[in-house]
Formats: structure tokens, C-alpha cells, sequence
């Protein structure tokens, strides 16, 4: 058991990430305050600023290639889909609206969601908000894996 300083409680110590710098091993906060923390930091603009010139960079173009081409071995199904919808598109088989299905938000990133990646050509185009917001929701995706 250990006492995390930021939300006052006492937590098994499953629930505190490891902290080599620690004389316990431990992080001082518990993982649910670190990670209100690290989403309060994400969209400070020095921040974003920083990540997108160390995106900018070779260092970082390759951290990124590396992660997508991680991204797609561990998603063979979810990759396959994506290049799918991505050829019917540019063929023109379907049609890729510039406004979200669900809140009609215009002029952001407009994703292809598969309810269920066993028919790939059936996509519900969202924008991130409510992406993300589907998710949380329903979980993944069927078929996804």
C-alpha cells in the first residue's frame, strides 16, 4: 500500500507506476492522478510546439515511421481496412464528406470508423471529438483483431 500526495488516499502499490529515481521504485502519484496531470500538460502550445519541431526532424520522422510501421504489424486487420477505404476513395467508390456524421463539425480531420472491420467499405465519417467519443463508449471496433 502507498499514499499518493495529489488525491490524499491510500492505493495498492499496482496502482503506481515504477520510478527507478524513487527510494521505493514508485512514482509519488497514483497512475489515475498522473494521468489527469499529463492531459492537463498535453495542449500547453509550448508543449505541441516542441513535439512538432521534434516531428519536423530526422530523429523524428523516423520515431514516427517506426511507430506507424509497429502500428500496422500489430494491427494487420485495422491496416488492411484503412487501405481498403483509402483505394475506394480514391477511386471514387466512396465519397469522403468534409463534415463529421455525427455533430456536423466542418474544417478538422475527418476519420473513416468501421462499426465492424469484417465489411470495410461500410464507414461512419467522424470527426476526432466524436471518434473518440464512440469509442469510449462502445470500445473497438468487431472483427478488429
Amino acid at each position: 500500500m502507498k499514499f499518493c500526495g495529489v488525491c490524499e488516499k491510500i492505493k495498492s502499490v499496482d496502482e503506481f507506476g515504477k520510478r527507478a529515481a524513487s527510494k521505493d521504485g514508485l512514482a509519488a502519484r497514483c497512475r489515475s492522478c498522473q494521468s489527469i496531470y499529463d492531459k492537463a500538460r498535453a495542449n500547453d502550445p509550448k508543449r505541441v510546439k516542441a513535439r512538432q519541431d521534434y516531428a519536423k526532424t530526422e530523429q523524428g520522422k523516423e520515431s514516427g515511421s517506426r511507430a506507424k510501421r509497429k502500428w500496422a504489424a500489430s494491427n494487420p486487420v485495422k491496416r488492411g481496412a484503412n487501405i481498403i477505404v483509402g483505394n475506394a476513395v480514391r477511386d471514387g467508390l466512396i465519397i469522403k464528406p468534409k463534415t463529421c456524421e455525427s455533430c456536423g463539425a466542418s474544417g478538422v480531420k475527418i476519420h473513416g470508423h468501421h462499426d465492424d472491420y469484417a465489411y470495410p467499405l461500410v464507414v461512419r465519417w467522424l470527426c476526432p471529438g466524436c471518434h473518440n467519443k464512440w469509442h469510449k463508449i462502445n470500445g473497438e471496433g468487431l472483427n478488429a483483431a
